[in-house]
């Protein structure tokens, strides 16, 4: 009996051990939480926004709207973006709406400082852009169709460069605020604007 309660002791200390041991590996180890076979986990990010800026094919006036993406990857990264904002300016006969829908695929250069992110952002691709003319009155006026109302679509090839200010705030979430010029091509012609965006951004 008095032997038996030692192997019992014996192999409870060393089963203590293994799993000890077991446990300080899984801490360490980089690829702690991933399944058998699996290599280091890449980075995701993924953020919404608030956006605002110059519309990208009305003259005047200022675009807002809402904006969400995803990057992936480490000090080089690459992403996408999907932006819609709007803008509304008055004419004398006309009340004129711009919505812009940006889809961009994001090339990422960052960098870690201090409790956040420092990164430069280059996007491309197209704007979608809808313009809607509803006439002054023209209701009241008795007025109907493309007498009242006229819409017409038209894409744009555009980028926009930015940089990113990336601050952590609790856990995997974070502060953005983002920034810089933009670009369209409207009639063979560059045209500058300006996009500005404020999130929030939860990190995997």
């Amino acid at each position: 009996m008095t032997r038996r309660v030692r192997h019992l002791v014996v192999l409870s200390l060393l089963l203590g051990s293994a799993l000890a041991r077991a446990e300080q590996v899984q801490r360490t180890s980089p690829l702690a939480g991933q399944p058998a076979g699996a290599g280091p986990h890449t980075p995701l990010v993924l953020d919404g926004e608030l956006v605002f800026g110059l519309p990208a094919a009305l003259p005047t006036g200022l675009s807002s709207g809402l904006g969400v993406g995803f990057t992936m990857g480490g000090a080089l990264a690459w992403g996408g973006r999907l932006v819609w904002s709007s803008a509304t300016e008055f004419a004398t006969d006309w009340e004129v709406r711009h919505d812009d829908v940006r889809l961009r695929l994001e090339g990422v250069a960052q960098r870690a400082v201090g409790r956040g992110n420092l990164a430069l952002r280059l996007g491309l691709g197209p704007t979608v852009v809808r313009e809607a003319r509803t006439r002054n009155q023209g209701a009241r006026a008795g007025l109907s169709g493309d007498q009242l109302t006229q819409t017409a679509w038209t894409t744009l090839a555009g980028t926009e460069l930015e940089l990113v200010v990336t601050l952590r705030l609790a856990s995997a979430w974070s502060l953005v605020v983002s920034g810089g010029p933009s670009y369209h091509v409207i009639d063979g012609q560059i045209d500058l604007g300006w996009l500005g965006a404020l999130g929030v951004a939860w990190r995997r």
